[in-house]
């Protein structure tokens, strides 16, 4: 008899990933005996790691340090990561590695879960690897104009090139850089609750959405000060649930729109896994 499938988490640091939580529940939930870990990589040893996976392998998470460096190691790109330059989600499908960002089904889903269902106007503030994710995000729900807050604009200078592909107005900006006007969301993907350098005027917290990618510690000093003024946050948790529960569809269909069995009850066992209720909107 044959191994069950194997499915790995990989990144730095990674010991305290809730990814092994989400997708065991997940797997459990759909009566699969398949194993999933977490294992410490970056860039430099993820060549050698990926050639040596053996047949047993079914597909691989991937976070920072690793979401860019996996991309010139595919065969196949989706549509995802060519536009994003990002991959997430590796899948070992009959010898042939083919790479997707679930990302982006991930931010769309935490703002609709907070009842936000479109959007004009958007701040992102960050340049990583998430911020291309949230500019798409941001697109696929109506958004027309997204300012980027960075700290650094000309390094962040390839981030431009989405706006002619999705079709919309972008700027990019130093960040502290005051807002003029409220937009409809801010989203921060400044990583684990680092302070963003951001002010943001009182009547502007309270009048934008904010969506922070971080979620432990929790609440960000970010989310905080949005709290303080009586504005409406979304916990980077959303995020982090829904990709997985789109990386679960890669894994079991080979499709990231092929809907799970029973998806509804898989996601409740998911949030049930790492204790965290429905919604995560204050």
């Amino acid at each position: 008899m044959g191994s069950s499938p194997a499915l790995a988490v990989l990144g730095s640091p990674i010991a305290h990933s809730r990814s092994p939580l989400l997708h065991a529940a997940a797997y459990r939930r759909l009566g699969l005996d398949w194993s999933y870990q977490a294992i410490e990589m970056t860039g430099e040893r993820l060549p050698a790691f990926l050639d040596s996976r053996g047949p047993e392998w079914r597909g691989l998470s991937l976070t920072m340090p690793v979401k860019h460096d996996v991309v010139p190691l595919l065969d196949e790109q989706h549509d995802t990561v060519r536009l994003t330059g990002v991959c997430n989600t590796l899948l070992f499908d009959g010898g042939v590695r083919r790479g997707f960002n679930t990302d982006i089904h991930g931010i769309v889903m935490a703002f609709k879960e907070a009842g936000v269902a479109s959007m004009s106007s958007v701040e992102v503030i960050g340049g990583g690897a998430t911020a291309s994710s949230a500019i798409v995000a941001a697109a696929q729900m109506g958004a027309v104009r997204v300012r980027v807050s960075v700290r650094n604009p000309q390094k962040s200078r390839h981030l431009l090139d989405l706006a002619p592909r999705l079709g919309i107005d972008m700027s990019l900006e130093s960040l502290g850089s005051p807002l003029e006007s409220a937009p409809d969301a801010v989203i921060s993907t400044i990583p684990n609750g680092a302070d963003a350098g951001l002010a943001v005027a009182r009547e502007l917290r309270r009048a934008s959405v904010l969506f922070d990618v971080a979620y432990e510690p929790w609440p960000t000093s970010l989310a905080q000060s949005w709290l303080e003024a009586g504005g409406r946050v979304i916990s980077g948790f959303e995020m982090l649930l829904h990709q997985a529960v789109m990386q679960v569809r890669v894994f079991t269909s080979g499709e990231p729109d092929t809907v799970l069995p029973d998806e509804d009850a898989v996601i409740a066992d998911m949030r049930a896994a790492v204790g965290m209720g429905a919604g995560a909107a204050s």
